[in-house]
């Protein structure tokens, strides 16, 4: 009977450490923390790296308009950063080449950033693989870019997504930092967000579409206070290369 009671209280409690750990899992989801679950399978989207090099990785998403774009071509310019990626839509890379090849012919990393900007795990696999494909395509008809980073819009993401795009030979790049500039919140509220949340080995979030009216604004303050705090700026690319990423499942 003890063996039996042992049994059984063993099993309650392996139950109830399941239940800890999946309650972890989506507090630390749904918080945007970085980790790396234990024992994961599959592909995974990236947030950050581990590295002891103070590097971050200031990345931007467009889908939209020709005004915000420029200024931050021109400021990243004006400050002399010359490693940045940008993710971009396909519609958008069609509609707008001169804006794309700029950013190309700045030296930029180009990513995707798909097709129509809705939620990949709301649509089929068939779907994804369309809308992945088209903007491909468009990324590479206008800068000669075969794109092979892409963060889904809104960064969107299951299981099922991550394992959809790595089949098709793509790696998920999320955030650490978000600097909540699509928001709006103020240009002094952009800066001290970055500059208070960025750590070595960081993905920091920017948007560069119009919708994102502050950008441009809180930029030169950005570039400037992660300097001083002993940061380079690296490519998403380089900063994989760099050192081992951490990652999350979902």
């Amino acid at each position: 009977m003890f063996v039996v009671w042992r049994a059984r209280t063993l099993k309650q409690l392996a139950v109830a450490a399941a239940a800890v750990a999946m309650f972890m899992a989506v507090f630390y989801a749904q918080s945007g923390a970085v980790w790396t679950l234990a024992g994961q399978s599959g592909p995974s989207a990236i947030y950050k790296v581990d590295t002891d090099r103070k590097v971050v990785a200031l990345t931007f998403d467009i889908s939209w308009g020709d005004r915000t774009a420029p200024k931050v071509l021109d400021v990243l310019e004006k400050k002399g950063v010359h490693k940045a990626t940008f993710f971009l839509s396909g519609p958008w890379t069609a509609q707008k080449p001169e804006i794309a090849k700029r950013i190309k012919d700045m030296g930029f990393e180009i990513g995707s950033h798909g097709h129509k900007h809705e939620n990949f795990s709301e649509h089929s696999n068939d779907w994804i693989r369309d809308q992945v494909s088209k903007a491909e395509q468009a990324i590479e008809e206008v800068t000669g870019v075969k794109t092979r980073l892409i963060r889904t819009p809104n960064g969107d993401f299951d299981k099922r997504v991550l394992r959809t795009l790595h089949d098709m030979g793509y790696t998920v790049i999320q955030w650490h930092t978000d600097s909540l500039d699509w928001k709006n919140p103020g240009v002094e509220t952009i800066v001290q967000r970055v500059l208070s949340r960025a750590v070595p080995g960081d993905i920091i979030l920017l948007h560069a579409s119009d919708t994102c009216k502050q950008t441009d604004q809180a930029l030169p303050a950005i570039i400037d206070g992660l300097r001083q705090k002993g940061f380079e700026f690296v490519t998403v690319s380089e900063l994989l290369q760099d050192a081992a990423p951490k990652s999350k499942t979902e």
